[in-house]
């Protein structure tokens, strides 16, 4: 079973869907499989990371900004705004499918662990996944 979520972000940040995939996996009734989940964006990536603390959020989206910064002088893809070529490198240096076990019917997330949707604009945008379950 394929599912497109649609997430609308508020700008730059990890987007929590978790409860998005989770609802797609109840759906496709498969109590032991696998959930493939792809961005189908060049500038957002997606993640696994830790839901309890939100710091730690917030230290990882700041690392890499300081990693690949606006205004580089070397980048030459500049007509879509200063944030857009620093997003697609955030985005190739990340992940933008993940793949994750379905076990008894639920994600095989560990206790601390969510997935993101990645921002990597400055805009809000809607993002789309392709949720597949097997």
């Amino acid at each position: 079973m394929v599912r497109r979520i649609s997430i609308r972000t508020r700008g730059q940040g990890l987007h929590d869907i978790t409860e998005h995939v989770q609802a797609t996996v109840a759906e496709a009734e498969v109590d032991d499989g696998l959930c493939t989940i792809l961005v189908q964006h060049t500038s957002a990536s997606l993640t696994i990371q830790e839901n309890a603390d939100p710091s730690a959020r917030r230290d990882l989206e700041a690392w890499l900004s300081r990693l690949v910064p606006e205004n580089d002088p070397i980048f030459t893809h500049t007509s879509e705004g200063t944030d857009d070529m620093p997003s697609h490198i955030k985005a190739a240096l990340t992940a933008t499918t993940l793949s994750i076990p379905v076990v008894d019917g639920r994600l095989g997330l560990g206790t601390w662990q969510g997935i993101y949707l990645w921002e990597h604009r400055r805009r809000g945008s809607k993002r789309n996944c392709l949720v597949h379950v097997s």
